[in-house]
C-alpha cells in the first residue's frame, strides 16, 4: 500500500503543475486581451494572443506527453513487479522442496510427487524467460523464418494442449469449429500469437473455464480466428491498451493472476507484422472476451484434403 501511495505522490506533482500552468497562461491571455482591446492595441493584442496561444499548445503538448511518460513509467513499474513475482515464487518452491529431500527422507509416492511440482516450477520459470527472450527478437522471428502455407487446425490443437497441460486443465475445455484453411506465415510466430491468446482464454476463463475457437475464410484471401472465453472479460477502456507493452490493468499488489503483460504485446506485434489485425470484443449479455485473428490465408479445397 505504501508503494502505491508512494506513486500517486510522484504522479500528482507534474500533473497539477502542468493544469496550474495551463490556467495561468489562460488568465493571463484573457487579462492581455482585455486590457489591449480597452486601449484598441491591435497590433500588440494580435502578436501577444498568437504568443499566449502557441504556449498554451506547448504547455498542452508537454502535458499529454508527461501523462504518457507517467504511464509507460507506472506499466514498468507493474511490469518489474510482475517479473519479480514470477521468477521468486518458483524458486522459493523449488528451495522449499529441495531442502525437505535433502533434510528426511520421503516416501516414494510423495517424493514423486514433489519431483513433479519441482517440474512445473521449472517450466514456469521456462516460459517466463522464453517470453521475455522474445520480446527483444519479434521482428527476426518473422523475417528470419521463412513464410509458408500452413493448415491451421493442428497447430491451434496443439496450442490448445499446451495450454491446458500448463494450467492442469482437461482438454475437453477447448471446444473447435474451425474450417479447412491454410495460413499463410511463419511456424513459429503463428504458434506464438495462438498460444499466447489460447494460453490467455484458459487462464482468465471462468472458475469452469470454457474455451471457443473458430476459424473460417473471409473474402477468399483472409482467415478469421476467433478465440472465446467465459471470463470476466476486458473492460471497454482496456481493449485498446491491453496490447501496449508491459500493459496489466489494476495494480500488481491487488493482481490475483500470474502473468507479465507480454503476452498480447507479442501477440499484436507479429499479427502486425504479418500483415494481419488483432481485436478484442464482448460477449453481449455473456460473460468473457472475444480475440479476433486475422490473417493472410486461404481456405483448402475438398479436392486438396
Amino acid at each position: 500500500m505504501a508503494l502505491s501511495f508512494n506513486r500517486r505522490r510522484r504522479i500528482r506533482f507534474p500533473i497539477t503543475l502542468s493544469v496550474a500552468l495551463i490556467v495561468l497562461n489562460v488568465t493571463l491571455m484573457v487579462c492581455w486581451i482585455v486590457l489591449l482591446a480597452m486601449e484598441s492595441y491591435w497590433s500588440a493584442l494580435t502578436i501577444g494572443t498568437v504568443v499566449f496561444a502557441l504556449i498554451l499548445v506547448g504547455l498542452v503538448v508537454y502535458t499529454v506527453l508527461t501523462l504518457k511518460e507517467i504511464q509507460l513509467n507506472l506499466r514498468q513499474a507493474n511490469f518489474v513487479d510482475s517479473v519479480t513475482h514470477e521468477l521468486k515464487s518458483p524458486i522459493a518452491s523449488l528451495r522449499l522442496y529441495l531442502e525437505t529431500l535433502q533434510l528426511r527422507k520421503v516416501g516414494e509416492e510423495q517424493r514423486t510427487q514433489f519431483y513433479n511440482v519441482m517440474m512445473e516450477d521449472l517450466q514456469r520459470l521456462d516460459r517466463l524467460i522464453n517470453q521475455l527472450l522474445q520480446v527483444g527478437r519479434l521482428d527476426a522471428i518473422v523475417t528470419e523464418n521463412e513464410a509458408e502455407d500452413i493448415e491451421l487446425k493442428p497447430l491451434l490443437e496443439r496450442c490448445a494442449v499446451a495450454a491446458c497441460n500448463a494450467h492442469s486443465k482437461p482438454a475437453q475445455i477447448v471446444s473447435m469449429n474451425v474450417d479447412p484453411v491454410m495460413v499463410r506465415g511463419a511456424r513459429m510466430a503463428l504458434e506464438m500469437i495462438f498460444g499466447n491468446l489460447i494460453d490467455n482464454a484458459v487462464k482468465y476463463g471462468g472458475a469452469q473455464p470454457e474455451v471457443v475457437i473458430e476459424s473460417k475464410v473471409v473474402g477468399d484471401t483472409k482467415v478469421v480466428t476467433r478465440i472465446i472465453d467465459n471470463g470476466a472479460g476486458v473492460p471497454l477502456d482496456h481493449r485498446k491498451k491491453v496490447f501496449a507493452l508491459f500493459f496489466r490493468g489494476g495494480s500488481e499488489l491487488e493482481r490475483r493472476q500470474k502473468g507479465t503483460g507480454l503476452g498480447l504485446y507479442i501477440v499484436h506485434t507479429l499479427v502486425r507484422k504479418m500483415k494481419g489485425r488483432v481485436s478484442i470484443h464482448g460477449r453481449g449479455r455473456e460473460n468473457g472476451s472475444i480475440f479476433e485473428v486475422e490473417l493472410p490465408g486461404r481456405g483448402i479445397s475438398c479436392d486438396a484434403s
